[in-house]
């Protein structure tokens, strides 16, 4: 089972993020108070994988993750996809490419993480979501093929 173990809100650039129980995701915008969320933007909601973490040694909150999860295999995870986190509902927009503040948390980590940093989202229906709710991969509804379309 797929699940959040921390959610973070940026309160201010380039200060710490802060660590909160839960958050309201708010409908094409993010997570309320997150200075980082955005309207019509598919940067709103950055998830990490605690693996990834783990691997480069990292504090959860240090990349500027909005959630650090557990259970979801990122590298199957692809474009388009929707997510149902907590209450509310998350489509992937794209993989995070690491940017040169990486640099200072650790020298080499903005070229380390390329490809591992994570997947941005943006939040297609609000809801509540806490610390410890179940994340679920809504599988993506296959489009008709345009000639069956223009035959129809």
């Amino acid at each position: 089972m797929a699940e959040i173990l921390n959610i973070f809100l940026c309160l201010v650039h380039r200060f710490p993020m802060k660590e909160v129980e839960a958050a309201e995701a708010v409908e094409n915008k993010g997570l309320r108070g997150c200075i980082h969320g955005r309207v019509g933007s598919k940067r709103q909601v950055l998830l990490v994988d605690v693996k990834m973490l783990e691997k480069f040694e990292l504090a959860p909150g240090a990349t500027k993750e909005n959630l650090v999860v557990r259970g979801l295999d990122f590298l199957k995870l692809e474009v388009g996809q929707q997510l149902r986190v907590g209450e509310a509902t998350f489509e992937l927009s794209l993989r995070c490419e690491p940017c040169p503040r990486m640099e200072e948390i650790r020298e080499g980590l903005e070229e380390a993480l390329r490809g591992q940093r994570g997947w941005l989202c943006r939040v297609v229906t609000s809801g509540r979501i806490r610390k410890g709710d179940r994340i679920d991969l809504i599988q993506k509804v296959a489009a008709e093929p345009a000639e069956a379309l223009a035959t129809a």
